[in-house]
């Protein structure tokens, strides 16, 4: 085996370094405080626990509709306007954008302001749509 490995050591280093590519999304989505939640428990967790649904989206992305109820606030002015959303501290809170790029950082910044149950939409209002839920006409 040793010979094997010395002589094809850049095959065995592109078959280590592929192996921890393909695993990095996992892993990183385990080891990482922010949580992202599907269109199903979304809907659960709004109908059972009253959380903050947060839209991130920029205001030239804000047209058309958003999810029912949701209070927008870019995730450029996030930090600034943090006060605005200190009296929902306890709250659970789903942020989400168009399509769940941006929602983990928004995440994470909320996590900053100490709020502590912050989870993000995967897919953003785009798998909202996809999945047939209604939305907020704005």
């Amino acid at each position: 085996m040793l010979p094997f490995l010395e002589k094809n050591w850049p095959l065995v280093l592109v078959f280590v370094l592929s192996g921890v590519m393909l695993l990095w999304p996992f892993l990183q989505r385990r080891l990482s405080p922010v949580q992202e939640i599907g269109t199903f428990d979304a809907t659960r967790l709004i109908n059972t626990a009253n959380p903050i649904v947060l839209d991130v989206r920029e205001p030239k992305e804000f047209t058309g509709a958003q999810l029912p109820n949701a209070m927008h606030i870019p995730l450029s002015q996030l930090k600034d306007r943090g006060t605005e959303l200190a009296k929902f501290v306890a709250r659970p809170v789903i942020v989400y954008c168009d399509r769940g790029q941006r929602g983990g950082a928004a995440a994470s910044a909320l996590n900053k302001l100490g709020f502590t149950r912050v989870q993000s939409l995967r897919g953003g209002l785009r798998a909202w749509r996809d999945a047939g839920l209604p939305v907020q006409k704005i």
